[in-house]
C-alpha cells in the first residue's frame, strides 16, 4: 500500500514538473517558430505622409529580416477610430500591428464612447519617433515673436485668431495646450486641413498657428509664413536658428506628433519582445533615419515599458487639455 501511495506521488510530481516546463517552454516556442505566417500593419490613415510611409518602411525591413510577407493594410476614417478597432478586433498573436499616433492618446476624451478601451485593447511595442510642432504667424503681419503673441494674446483676450485642422485636430489641441500654459485666450478658426490652413496662413486670414515642421517648411521656404519657435525643449536640426518655446518666452510648452507600434493586447510578450528588438534595429538605419530627418521626424525607439510609460503622460495630458477645454471632436 505504501508502494502504491510512493509511486502514486512520484507520478503526480513528475506530471506536475512535466506542465511547469510546459508553461515555461510555451513562450519561448511562440517566440522561436514567430514569424511563420504574412504580417499585417493596420495604417488608420490614408496613403501618403509620415504614418503611411512608417508602416511602409517597416514592413519593407521586416519582409527582408524575417522572410515573411508584411502587408500594410490602410484603413482611414472616423479619426483613425476605424482602423484602431480592426486591430482591436484582431487575433493577439503579433500577427496584427497598429500604427499609432496623437489620436491614440487623445481619442478616449474627444468622443462620448469608443468601440474599443485605447488603454486595454492594446500592448505597446514600440515609440518609432517624435516631431516637434512650430508655433508660426503671417510673414506680414505684426507677429514677429512668441512675445509678440503673447502681449497681443494678453492685452485684448480672444482678439488673435489661429487656424486648425478642425476641432480635436492635434493642431487645435497643442493651440489649448499653449493657452493653457500661456494664460491667454484666442479665437479658432477650424480647416479641413493643414494645408488649406497653412494656405490662409500665408495669405493673412488667420493671426497664427501650430503645425508639423514638414507641413510648414514649403510655407516658411516661400517667404510667406515666419516661424516663431519650436514647442520642444531642443531646438531642430532641420532649423538650428529657431529657438525652443522656453527661449522664446514660454517655458513648459513642449507638445510633439509621435508615431509608434502597438500590438493587441494578450499577445505573448516573447513575441512583442521579439518585433521590439527588430523595430529598434531598425529605426537605428542609416538610411531609415534619412527618411526620417526629411519628414522631420528624430528617431526613438526603446522598450514597450518606456513606450507604455509614454502613451499614458500623454493619455493624461490630453485628457486635461480636453476637459478643460470642454473640447469634442467634430
Amino acid at each position: 500500500m505504501q508502494t502504491f501511495q510512493r509511486r502514486r506521488a512520484l507520478l503526480a510530481a513528475a506530471a506536475g514538473t512535466a506542465v511547469a516546463l510546459a508553461f515555461v517552454a510555451g513562450p519561448a516556442r511562440a517566440q522561436d517558430s514567430y514569424p511563420s505566417k504574412p504580417i499585417r500593419i493596420v495604417v488608420p490613415y490614408p496613403t501618403g505622409g509620415f504614418n503611411d510611409t512608417l508602416g511602409r518602411l517597416v514592413a519593407t525591413k521586416l519582409s527582408i529580416a524575417w522572410k515573411q510577407p508584411v502587408i500594410v493594410d490602410n484603413k482611414p476614417g472616423g479619426g483613425t477610430v476605424i482602423g484602431t478597432q480592426a486591430a482591436a478586433t484582431a487575433p493577439a498573436d503579433g500577427y496584427t500591428l497598429l500604427v499609432v499616433q496623437f489620436p491614440f492618446a487623445a481619442n478616449p476624451w474627444l468622443y462620448k464612447s469608443l468601440p474599443y478601451d485605447s488603454a486595454k485593447a492594446f500592448a505597446p511595442v514600440v515609440l518609432a519617433g517624435r516631431s516637434p510642432m512650430l508655433i508660426v504667424s503671417h510673414a506680414a503681419g505684426p507677429l514677429r515673436t512668441l512675445g509678440d503673441v503673447l502681449a497681443a494674446a494678453k492685452a485684448k483676450p480672444g482678439a488673435l485668431n489661429y487656424g486648425s485642422s478642425g476641432a480635436g485636430s492635434s493642431n487645435h489641441l497643442a493651440m489649448a495646450l499653449f493657452e493653457s500654459v500661456s494664460g491667454t485666450r484666442m479665437t479658432q478658426v477650424p480647416y479641413k486641413g493643414s494645408t488649406p490652413l497653412l494656405t490662409d496662413l500665408a495669405g493673412g486670414q488667420v493671426d497664427l498657428a501650430v503645425d508639423l515642421l514638414p507641413h510648414a517648411l514649403p510655407f516658411i521656404q516661400s517667404g510667406k509664413v515666419r516661424p516663431l519657435a519650436i514647442a520642444s525643449t531642443k531646438r531642430s536640426p532641420l532649423m538650428p536658428e529657431l529657438p525652443t518655446a522656453a527661449e522664446a518666452g514660454l517655458p513648459g510648452y513642449e507638445v510633439t506628433s509621435w508615431h509608434g507600434f502597438v500590438v493587441p493586447a494578450g499577445t505573448p510578450q516573447p513575441v512583442i519582445d521579439k518585433l521590439n528588438r527588430e523595430l529598434n534595429t531598425i529605426f537605428a538605419m542609416e538610411d531609415v533615419k534619412k527618411v526620417f530627418a526629411q519628414q522631420g521626424v528624430v528617431p526613438d525607439g526603446g522598450t514597450p515599458a518606456a513606450f507604455k510609460s509614454f502613451i499614458d503622460a500623454q493619455m493624461a495630458l490630453w485628457k486635461k487639455v480636453v476637459q478643460d477645454g470642454r473640447i469634442t471632436a467634430e
